[in-house]
């Protein structure tokens, strides 16, 4: 019987944003099932920037409310310790793109934790993606800025009706993943797909060699493509922007 691990992700929400911590909750849902521990760590005033993504995501925020240099960081590492040795979880995810969790990891994992990092792309370096076990980079999406109000017209005018804003831009995807989406119409859905039948489709696309692997082909993406399980993935989802 296997038993699903223990997993708790701890966030650093002064250094990634909101987008990124809610993508990351999902990966991790969607990787291992379950997250017995939800923390964010961040000063008083992203707590309540953040307030209903954390609420609505179950995430605990852990405020700071000392100004020194690093002083977040300090409050998350030392309460990642003091929840291993309490808690015992099998694994550890934390989200930030920040290098100075470097003697964190070290030492969680030299008590047997299995250490993943998240962090948001394009701010983290590569030296910091080398400490984990495993690391992924997710995609700020920000938000649409909203159409300013139409201006009341005049007694002497006729009201003009407000243009109506524009759509949204699609997601910019590379054409070697559009390629793939387009032969594997599940996982432009978002479902999850045997990787023996996605390895047919690519294949009758000619996007995969007959002796190819299908697992390497998703891994060129990792901010794009889940497999699962992590050691011998068996199933393939896309966890990238929706499409229009």
């Amino acid at each position: 019987m296997n038993v699903a691990p223990r997993v708790a992700l701890l966030i650093d929400a002064d250094n990634v944003s909101g987008d990124v911590i809610e993508q990351a909750v999902q990966r991790t849902l969607a990787e291992y099932g379950g997250l017995h521990v939800r923390r964010a760590y961040c000063n008083a005033e992203m707590a309540l920037k953040q307030q209903a993504l954390f609420k609505r995501l179950s995430v605990r925020p852990m405020v700071n409310l000392s100004t020194g240099k690093n002083s977040t960081d300090i409050a998350m590492a030392v309460d990642a310790i003091d929840l291993v040795i309490a808690e015992r979880p099998d694994v550890v995810v934390l989200v930030s793109s920040d290098s100075d969790f470097e003697p964190l990891v070290i030492r969680l994992r030299e008590k047997g934790c299995r250490v993943c990092g998240i962090g948001q792309h394009g701010k983290t370096g590569e030296d910091t993606v080398a400490l984990y076990d495993s690391f992924v980079d997710l995609l700020h999406h920000a938000p649409a800025k909203k159409a300013a109000p139409a201006k009341r017209a005049t007694r002497r005018t006729k009201a003009v009706a407000p243009a109506p804003p524009p759509a949204p831009s699609p997601p910019v995807l590379p054409d070697d993943v559009l390629r793939i989406l387009d032969a594997v119409a599940e996982l432009a859905a978002g479902g999850k797909i045997e990787l023996n039948v996605a390895a047919e489709r690519l294949r009758a696309a000619k996007l995969l060699g007959k002796s190819a692997s299908s697992p390497k082909l998703f891994k060129k993406h990792p901010e794009l493509f889940l497999l699962t399980p992590e050691k011998t993935p068996n199933k393939v989802q896309y966890v990238g922007p929706a499409l229009p």
